[in-house]
């Protein structure tokens, strides 16, 4: 009698499992945020095919389903693979093979740096990114004189943390073919007693980056490689890099078709001759991994360079109101391109005269409410008068939130008092449309979501500073930062169908923490520790 009970028993199991779907991974035991529209949490989930396939509580998964795969997360957290909006990956990527120049202190410290790397690797220009005068004693731009006596003969090139400044050597100057006489539109060269200091601020930089080497490919590929693994320690599975040539656009592109790179990008497309006639002109191009549907245009320069247009002069600088980039012309030029061919035009816009400009050119074209998703990036100082045009028109204000707990040590000086209230209002600008995609532009800030986070939440630097945050009135809620790093950021790109959410017949893209971030005080969100980054199912993290 107990042999047929247990051999009735076998046969049940047997039949059961049969019933079961077959998938490629379970994942159960875990706390889900779905980001769906209801901002469901669930405990589980299935995928087959690289696709999100089934989500629910564990026993209901586990009794439907079955597979070679299970991960039980013992009550870890799970959250739709984090989006950045707006950054730089490929010149982050190129960075990586350049002095960083971040967190230093001073112009000597600079120095120093430089002279070790170029010892190391002995290249024909010396490069750097990332300093800032902002975080030095002496707050003001460095000269040239320095670093003429360590390279007489080798050009120097460093960028400011901005990417909106440089400082260069004479050798670099002459090759350029820069003298005091030297004019720019849309730049400036900064001089001191009527000679060039090495300083160049925005369109005047471009006659030394045009006579840099090309990188080789090899070396290229392997710096994007690298970049792509940083991303995913963070637990960034997509990325909107803005501002790309069709050489970029096509190197990644085809490592991403041999499967070198599964990193997902939304391409914004640098507006020249080659770009428009190679892809804006024969529509949208568009893969799993690869979007190209957008034209990135610069209005203005960067606020901690002063490059940033402003209605009024700089409250720090009575003399200066800041650059327009390019022609009127041509930012109407642009437009009519891109609405023609049913492209998005995404343009940096800092300072409150270059928002208002690129909003009144947007409106010509948008002609009230629709869907274009046309952006402002940025979105950093705004007039009030303008700020219903966001809604309006249905521009979509595309904001870095590390940006205003970067810059918020010394905005006020370069703005004053009244204009500084209408800086960086991130709440304010969610409302216009309801939804807002958020980044971090790097390399210009750190590369982490998670610093994201808490800046929109918090309003404050990693060191708790300031105690009630920084105009703490346009802080966003947990909700809308998650919404804003994955569904609200790929509704950015117009892939909010495929990807942002952790929902049936969607790109299997999640992150699992080992804390809670939608709970834990505000100050450990920065120490959270990703445990998986996971692209189409697969745990990219133990791939290399």
């Amino acid at each position: 009698m107990k042999n047929k009970i247990l051999t009735f028993i076998i046969i049940c199991l047997i039949m059961t499992s049969c019933k079961k779907e077959q998938v490629d991974l379970i994942v159960h035991n875990a706390k889900v945020y779905t980001v769906n529209n209801e901002f469901l949490i669930a405990e589980s989930f299935t995928i087959k095919d690289g696709k999100f396939i089934a989500i629910g509580q564990s026993d209901e998964i586990l009794s439907k389903y079955k597979s070679d795969s299970i991960i039980d997360l013992k009550g870890k957290f799970v959250y739709p693979g984090f989006i950045d909006a707006h950054c730089h990956f490929y010149g982050y990527c190129q960075s990586l093979l350049q002095a960083n120049l971040r967190e230093t202190k001073s112009f000597d410290e600079i120095l120093e740096i430089i002279k070790k790397h170029d010892i190391k690797y002995q290249s024909e220009w010396v490069l750097g990114r990332s300093w800032d005068q902002n975080d030095w004693i002496v707050k003001e731009f460095p000269t040239k004189e320095k670093l003429d006596i360590l390279f007489p003969d080798k050009p120097v090139y460093l960028r400011r943390v901005d990417g909106h400044a440089a400082i260069v050597n004479s050798k670099a100057l002459e090759l350029a073919g820069i003298t005091s006489n030297t004019k720019v539109n849309g730049g400036k060269i900064v001089l001191q007693n009527g000679e060039p200091t090495g300083v160049l601020i925005d369109n005047a930089m471009i006659l030394v980056e045009n006579l840099m080497p090309e990188i080789d490919n090899s070396i290229t590929i392997k710096a994007i490689e690298q970049g792509e693994q940083n991303c995913f320690a963070v637990g960034l599975t997509s990325v909107g890099d803005a501002g790309l040539t069709k050489r970029e656009v096509l190197l990644l592109d085809s490592l991403q078709k041999n499967n070198s790179l599964r990193l997902r990008i939304n391409a914004m497309l640098t507006p020249s001759d080659e770009t428009i006639e190679y892809f804006v002109k024969k529509g949208i191009y568009k893969t799993d991994y690869l979007n190209v549907r957008s034209i990135k245009l610069y209005a203005d320069g960067a606020l901690g360079s002063r490059g940033a247009a402003l209605l009024e002069p700089y409250s720090d600088d009575s003399d200066n109101d800041g650059l327009v980039i390019e022609s009127i012309d041509f930012y109407h030029k642009m437009c009519k391109l891109a609405y023609e061919n049913n492209y998005q035009v995404c343009t940096h816009a800092i300072g409150d005269s270059a928002n208002r400009m690129m909003l009144d050119i947007y409106s010509e074209y948008l002609k009230g409410k629709n869907d274009r998703r046309w952006r402002i990036e940025h979105a950093q100082v705004i007039h009030p008068d303008d700020i219903a045009k966001f809604s309006d028109y249905n521009v979509i204000p595309s904001i870095q939130s590390t940006h205003c707990t970067s810059d918020m040590y010394w905005a006020g000086k370069r703005l004053g008092e009244e204009r500084i209230k209408y800086a960086y209002i991130y709440k304010e600008l969610l409302a216009q449309n309801g939804w807002i995609p958020n980044g971090t532009d790097f390399p210009v800030e750190r590369i982490e979501p998670l610093l994201t986070f808490y800046a929109s939440v918090a309003r404050k630097d990693l060191e708790g500073f300031p105690e009630n945050g920084f105009q703490p009135e346009n802080a966003l809620t947990r909700e809308e930062t998650l919404r804003s790093i994955t569904i609200w950021a790929a509704k950015a790109a117009f892939e909010e169908k495929e990807k942002g959410s952790i929902e049936p017949n969607k790109f299997a893209d999640f992150v699992v923490l080992d804390k809670d971030i939608m709970e834990i005080p505000e100050n450990e969100i920065p120490h959270v520790i990703i445990l998986g980054t996971y692209s189409s199912g697969i745990d990219v993290l133990k791939l290399k």
